[in-house]
């Protein structure tokens, strides 16, 4: 059950992100980041069983952000890329410094929802700095790979490389940053690595999961159906 929920996951939250750069251009991208990154840093929250492994929620959304700066680096600029990544750590930053202060409010007798977000909103200190380390690494890796491999290999043809393999580094990167200031030392050496690797084959595997999104997105841009 968990499979069939992932992947309608899967095409609500590329498909959501699609349908907005098909109608808002790269405004509809530039929303759609703020929203995946809180929803990514929310549903990690969530522990799950699934294909065999022991994984957390919110390797969709984070995949999004990828998506997103990849067709932002294909179509557009890398200027642009770079903004939306910008937005993206600019969401992570502000949410946490303002639900912290909101925290820290003195709750009223009849409250029933501080001990909630608590849970949801109390970042532990290194779990915050590998969040935010890790973020800002693999994204500008992933624009900077994005364009070394773009002006190397120009053309539609050679698209699905510089989409895949620019991800999955980065989300190597992403992954091997956030464990190691999160995790390591908290764990025995055997469960960090098992932490480490499950966490990437999943990243990968969604990475991979949305090249036929980049591919519609520049088959959209190429005959102008995309709003300048």
């Amino acid at each position: 059950m968990n499979e069939l929920l992932w992947f309608l996951m899967l095409f609500l939250d590329f498909g959501a992100l699609l349908l907005l750069y098909r109608y808002l251009g790269k405004t509809g991208i530039f929303i759609w980041i703020p929203i995946a990154t809180i929803l990514a840093n929310i549903q990690v929250l969530k522990i799950v069983q699934l294909f065999g492994f022991t994984a957390t929620l919110g390797n969709i959304a984070y995949a999004s952000l990828f998506l997103a700066t990849d067709i932002l680096s294909e179509n557009h600029s890398r200027k642009d890329a770079h903004l939306a990544v910008l937005s993206g750590f600019l969401t992570m930053l502000l949410t946490i410094l303002i639900m912290t202060l909101a925290l820290a409010f003195q709750p009223d007798p009849n409250d029933f929802v501080q001990e909630s977000l608590k849970v949801i909103f109390g970042f532990l200190p290194r779990v915050l700095a590998g969040s935010l380390c890790a973020y800002v690494v693999s994204q500008f890796y992933d624009v900077a790979s994005y364009h070394f491999l773009k002006n190397r290999k120009p053309g539609t043809r050679w698209l699905w490389l510089r989409n895949n393999l620019s991800t999955l580094v980065a989300q190597l990167l992403d992954t091997l940053i956030f464990t190691t200031i999160a995790f390591y030392g908290v764990f025995e050496a055997p469960v960090f690595v098992s932490i480490v690797w499950t966490t990437y084959v999943l990243k990968a595997l969604t990475a991979l999961l949305d090249t036929p999104g980049i591919y519609l997105a520049k088959h959209w841009f190429q005959h102008n159906k995309i709003p300048s």
